[in-house]
């Protein structure tokens, strides 16, 4: 991807949360199921079968210059997500 990506204090206290990996939430930034812009952030979700309960992970995050900066990470407790 060649950008950057930082985790935002409070992104980083749900990944701590509900134990979301820096590795799951780079794998849905680049390869998301869905994705979906909300403003000036997009919210991206991918689907984990093995992990987070089963419910899929949303992300979502804001392009500052080169980077992207993620703004929260948590498992998408809702049953339609498509």
């Amino acid at each position: 991807m060649g950008q950057a990506i930082r985790i935002s204090r409070h992104a980083g206290g749900r990944m701590k949360l509900y134990g979301i990996t820096a590795a799951d939430v780079t794998a849905t930034i680049e390869r998301p199921d869905t994705t979906e812009n909300q403003g000036d952030a997009t919210a991206v979700i991918k689907a984990f079968p093995d992990r987070y309960s089963g419910y899929p992970l949303k992300v979502v995050y804001e392009r500052k210059g080169s980077d992207i900066v993620v703004v929260t990470a948590y498992p998408l407790k809702k049953k339609a997500w498509r």
